[in-house]
């Protein structure tokens, strides 16, 4: 039986799966709309888990955790909140100390950490304010994307994040490399733990009352429930999970306060302290169901949060010491906002260790897409941290780190940390071990370097940012101002990468018309035995009007075939598909519509 507000479903065939990712056209209209960035067809399964070679690309889980500050797990120096699955994965795996957001606040922090460009190059830059939610498009690329053209089965399991809340457009998770989504599409649909619905893949789901008779089941608990099922469903086949609950994000909304009743804390409080025990708890069951399915030889698990504790409704982090040694929190670009806890775990693949490199999560992308054999775009902010994983040399020393604030929220701790400038415009930039942080006098960041107050700090030797030291090194703060100034590109033009079908929205019975797919190599490496195809419906007449075969792709070339295609008078509804395939130095790719 399903679990209540759990939607029950079927795990497809792979027939039914390659059916369903088809993308539909008919005489009335073609469903894939002019330019759609396109889903990816899975290459074969590799076998049950025991019978993997130890070197075959592993599973790969992202955990992103809403709002968890530096200082709150104990491995990080947390004492008042109990975290124990986490602080075992700390002492399993690598431990970085200096790992980053890519922004303090959350929907720029995530569209970063989705396509590894930093908040100057990014699609989303800014909380939604004074206008709709952000949302992707469909020039971005997101680690999913790639890691499924590589046969991985993919899905996003919590807070998406970015709007609208409707199925099909560019930034739905499912157009942008997900094939299997639950959750919630918004950023402030997120702020429900106990929603009335939430998506599941182009739907939206009603949850029904609980036992307490309360409208919608406990989210997080749903996305438990969910991330098991994804796990145990697809255990003979790479996969890709990105689990994304909204602990603990305010409201300090729990089930119960359970191991903190006692606490002589406000109820704000205690319910936060119980929301990061949660997160823990949930952490330790994808960990359980991995080894229960005997994929924890073969899978790889990071664990982060996507920007510093939050001070919100009521919650007081300095109960806490949430955010550790470090200056600042939620919104503010000083470390407590946005450096974050990071842990790498995988048995027998990643040693344990600690690591001090500077790490953003703009890595991501590309050291996923490493791990998976996917070779990643070649404009990219991040770098693969693969070999620090794994313990070979070689890894890039990290560049400089851009970030950029401008929100309409501030709250008291929040002001104080900024001087009362929380709802000024802010950048920060960090090259080695010297960071400068600046503030507009309002909300224009294109006012002359002169108006902006700039400070700059040595976190070497102060991580906590006590000490502005500008006055004495104006030599680096003008050098850091010019980095800050050169990453911001506003728009910030992208290599076209993968499969696109270029179509009329509409074709009439009768009618012909043509069809452009396009294969581009975004990538920094040769691609070869590039093939395109192009399959209509039974009584469909498709005739090639081009090669549609390049036996080499340099980075930045592509390959474009077009189609003539008639669709005969009686036409009815049908499936018309395109695939691209190339081989890579890592691996063949295999996109498909």
């Amino acid at each position: 039986m399903p679990r209540p507000g759990h939607p029950r479903r079927r795990r497809p065939s792979r027939r039914q799966f390659l059916t369903g990712t088809t993308t539909a056209i008919s005489a009335a209209a073609l469903t894939a709309s002019a330019g759609a960035r396109l889903p990816v067809e899975p290459l074969p399964r590799p076998g049950r888990p025991a019978d993997r070679p130890s070197d075959s690309p592993p599973n790969l889980v992202v955990i992103i955790l809403d709002d968890l500050g530096y200082g709150e797990i104990g491995a990080y120096g947390q004492r008042l909140m109990a975290t124990p699955r986490m602080d075992r994965l700390a002492a399993e795996g690598l431990r970085f100390t200096e790992a980053y957001a890519s922004s303090p606040i959350c929907a720029p922090s995530r569209c970063s950490l989705l396509t590894g460009m930093h908040t100057g190059h990014a699609t989303v830059r800014e909380n939604p304010f004074n206008g709709p939610q952000g949302s992707l498009v469909s020039t971005d690329t997101t680690f999913a994307e790639l890691v499924r053209a590589r046969g991985y089965r993919t899905a996003c399991i919590g807070k998406w994040g970015f709007g609208p809340e409707r199925a099909g457009q560019p930034s739905h998770p499912n157009e942008r490399g997900f094939e299997e989504f639950f959750g919630y599409i918004t950023h402030r649909h997120a702020h429900q733990y106990y929603p009335q619905y939430l998506w599941h893949n182009g739907a939206k789901v009603p949850l029904p009352e609980n036992a307490g008779g309360r409208r919608g089941g406990y989210a997080p608990d749903l996305f438990r429930d969910h991330a098991v099922d994804f796990i145990t469903g697809h255990s003979d086949e790479p996969f890709l999970l990105y689990l994304s609950p909204n602990l603990p994000h305010a409201p300090s909304d729990v089930p119960s306060v359970r191991a903190y009743a006692h606490r002589d804390w406000t109820t704000a409080d205690k319910g936060h302290a119980e929301q990061v025990t949660l997160a823990d708890t949930l952490v330790g069951t994808v960990i359980d169901t991995l080894r229960a399915q005997g994929l924890d030889q073969h899978t790889i698990v990071m664990v982060s949060s996507d920007n510093g504790p939050h001070e919100e409704r009521g919650v007081n982090p300095d109960t806490f010491n949430a955010n550790g040694p470090l200056r600042g929190g939620k919104r503010n670009v000083y470390e407590g906002g946005v450096r974050i806890p990071l842990i790498a775990w995988a048995p027998g693949r990643i040693a344990p260790g600690t690591s001090h490199r500077p790490t953003s999560q703009t890595d991501l992308l590309p050291t996923l897409a490493e791990l998976a054999g996917a070779p990643a775009p070649r404009d990219v902010d991040g770098v693969s941290i693969v070999p620090l994983l794994t313990g070979r040399t070689g890894t890039p020393p990290p560049g400089p780190l851009y970030w950029y604030r401008n929100d309409v929220t501030a709250t008291r701790r929040e002001s104080e940390n900024d001087q009362g400038r929380s709802l000024q415009l802010a950048e920060a930039l960090r090259q080695g071990d010297w960071k400068a942080v600046r503030f507009a006098p309002g909300r224009d960041r294109n006012v002359a370097d002169d108006q902006w107050q700039v400070e700059l700090y040595d976190l070497r030797a102060d991580p906590g940012e006590r000490f502005d030291v500008a006055d004495r090194h104006p030599d680096i703060v003008r050098r850091l101002v010019a980095l800050m100034r050169a990453s911001w590109v506003d728009p910030y033009p992208r290599h076209s990468y993968g499969l696109r079908i270029d179509a009329p929205e509409a074709l009439q019975p009768g009618r012909t018309v043509e069809i452009a797919v396009t294969l581009s190599n975004g990538s920094g490496v040769t691609w070869s035995s590039n093939r395109l195809t192009l399959r209509a419906p039974e009584g469909w007449e498709v005739r090639p009007l081009s090669a549609r075969t390049a036996a080499r792709l340099a980075p930045g070339e592509a390959l474009r075939s077009t189609w003539r295609l008639t669709a005969p008078a009686d036409a009815a509804t049908g499936r018309l598909r395109a695939t691209g395939s190339a081989d890579t130095p890592a691996g063949r790719l295999r996109f498909t519509t």
